[in-house]
């Protein structure tokens, strides 16, 4: 293996933070640069995100599946820090540059200019999220978790008004009560097992003394509810529709990866440390997912129903595909939750291009009323004055056209209906729920199957409404060749999707059974670093 290939797994890390820090030292004025440097980061995280995938998906990470383990300072695990791609972490850090190289081309039309330190405050985003994926120990988890819910802080406020003041600060309070919770569940585990590495949490799990257990259960029930409402799982999600709806577009469609975080640690920590193998905590909460995960499908397929606004819709919209992620890990079947691991993907990727498609179609009912409820007039850049175009844009009916389009892939995905890939995930999912066909697959059959009529109603009365039933008084729709570009990239990924889609489940189902083998993970993390 050549020197520069060891070092693969750090970059999606490094270069955002680098990339971050060398943008602040620039005046705002110099906007221009910052996009070519953000654009330039993103290009390279998209490729090496892909190069690991890619290694996980031929089986190159030394010829069989497993993960590659990064040991910083050459420090063993587990008193050392590791980062870890597997076929989970890196499928998600891939779907994460997927998404941030679309939101971000959109962002450069117009509302890069909407505040400062967009770019950098973006960057940081990437550079947390990565993390989380990434790393090999919850210490470092939390890190990472803080230095992503900073960097959203600035982004869930960026462009000012009044209601996104209200709607920010809810948010920066609901999480600061998170990462409380997670230092204490933390804290008690720490206390229990004496270790914050996974893998070695894993195995000092299956050894605790029954005297001992209750503390651990406690510990990882705080340490779940944090990630819960990360996820915002029902009933403690009523945080995220008020946030990502008042939240400017880029920022919305990018907070559309956060919430799959906390879906990617519940996932993690509870196949790895409570699985089959940890004696009296096997399954630990596994009844608890299963309800929440129902819970929450229930209520975002409702919320999608009643939303009058598509930016509404797509917050519902994802809190279903968490609800269904979390509702196919507590049913404990590989089948089921590789279905969902591939439903997750496109679902992401077509909710974050649901909220860029709502401002579009959405923009000039709400712009001028946010500038007459502006807050910070010394920082709010309106987004949309003409004056200040990066470029020129379609106009009716060819905007018609392309949006229309644009929200029928949306509908299909979030919905899960033929022929794009949401169908194929829910039919696996639902494949694989009919093999077991015990209550609770029965449960999450009707859950699926009642939230794809459900979006599919709710969205395409929100389409009808916004391309078809416009006001004569509401302004013409103009697309920026950006906004094109950003939209384009994410559902273009989306059919890409559904083309490859017998790989891509492949895949999936693969990782579903790489998280069902916790020793095999255990021993390439505490084994010799590959």
């Amino acid at each position: 293996m050549i020197a520069w290939d060891t070092h693969l797994i750090i970059l999606p890390i490094l270069l955002p933070m680098v990339m971050a820090a060398i943008m602040l030292l620039f005046d705002e004025r110099r906007r221009r640069l910052k996009s070519v440097i953000s654009l330039t980061a993103m290009a390279a995280i998209l490729i090496v995100a892909l190069i690991l995938l890619y290694e996980c998906l031929t089986g190159a990470a030394d010829g069989g599946d497993t993960a590659r383990v990064y040991r910083l300072g050459d420090w063993a695990a587990p008193y050392g820090i590791v980062l870890v791609a597997d076929r989970l972490s890196t499928m998600m850090v891939a779907l994460t540059s997927v998404l941030g190289a679309g939101v971000l081309a959109f962002a450069l039309a117009r509302w890069d200019r909407a505040g400062p330190r967009f770019h950098a405050l973006f960057l940081f985003l990437i550079m947390g999220v990565n993390g989380a994926f990434l790393t090999g120990d919850i210490f470092n988890l939390f890190v990472f978790f803080e230095i992503m819910l900073a960097a959203s802080y600035g982004l869930a406020l960026h462009g000012s008004g009044e209601e996104r003041i209200r709607a920010g600060l809810t948010y920066i309070a609901i999480n600061l009560t998170a990462s409380l919770l997670f230092l204490i569940g933390v804290s008690a585990i720490y206390g229990v097992t004496g270790t914050l590495n996974m893998a070695d949490l894993a195995l000092k799990v299956r050894a605790i003394a029954e005297t001992d257990r209750g503390l651990l259960h406690v510990g990882a029930a705080v340490l779940g509810t944090a990630f819960l409402i990360k996820c915002a799982a029902w009933p403690l999600g009523f945080w995220l529709v008020p946030t990502y709806t008042a939240a400017s577009a880029p920022s919305a469609a990018i907070f559309a990866m956060l919430s799959k975080v906390g879906v990617y640690v519940l996932l993690r920590l509870s196949l790895l440390a409570f699985g089959d193998q940890a004696g009296g905590s096997a399954h630990f909460g596994q009844g608890w997912l299963l309800t929440t995960g129902l819970a929450t499908l229930t209520f975002g397929t409702l919320g999608i129903i009643a939303a009058r606004d598509l930016a509404r819709a797509a917050a519902y919209a994802v809190m279903v595909s968490s609800g269904t992620i979390l509702a196919a890990a507590g049913v404990g079947h590989p089948a089921v939750l590789g279905g969902a691991l591939f439903y997750l993907i496109g679902s992401t990727l077509a909710c974050g291009a649901l909220f860029l498609l709502a401002e579009v179609l959405q923009r000039g009912v709400d712009s001028g009323a946010q500038r007459e409820r502006a807050v910070f007039d010394d920082e709010y850049r309106d987004p949309f004055d003409d004056d200040e175009r990066n470029e020129p844009g379609l106009v009716i009916p060819a905007a018609v056209a392309a949006l229309g389009g644009a929200l029928l892939i949306c509908t299909l995905m979030i919905a899960g209906l033929p022929p794009l890939s949401g169908f194929i995930g829910k039919l696996a999912m639902l494949d694989g729920l009919a093999k077991a066909l015990d209550p609770a697959s029965i449960a999450v059959m009707v859950a699926l199957s009642v939230s794809s009529l459900g979006g599919l109603i709710g969205l395409t009365r929100l389409g009808v409404k916004a391309l078809w039933a416009r006001d004569e008084d509401a302004p013409e729709l103009v697309v920026g060749a950006a906004e094109l570009a950003g939209m384009g990239g994410l559902l273009a990924a989306c059919v890409l999707l559904a083309i490859f889609g017998g790989m891509g489940l492949i895949y999936a189902e693969h990782t579903a059974a790489w998280l069902g083998r916790p020793d095999a993970y255990i021993n390439a993390v505490l084994g010799t670093p590959r």
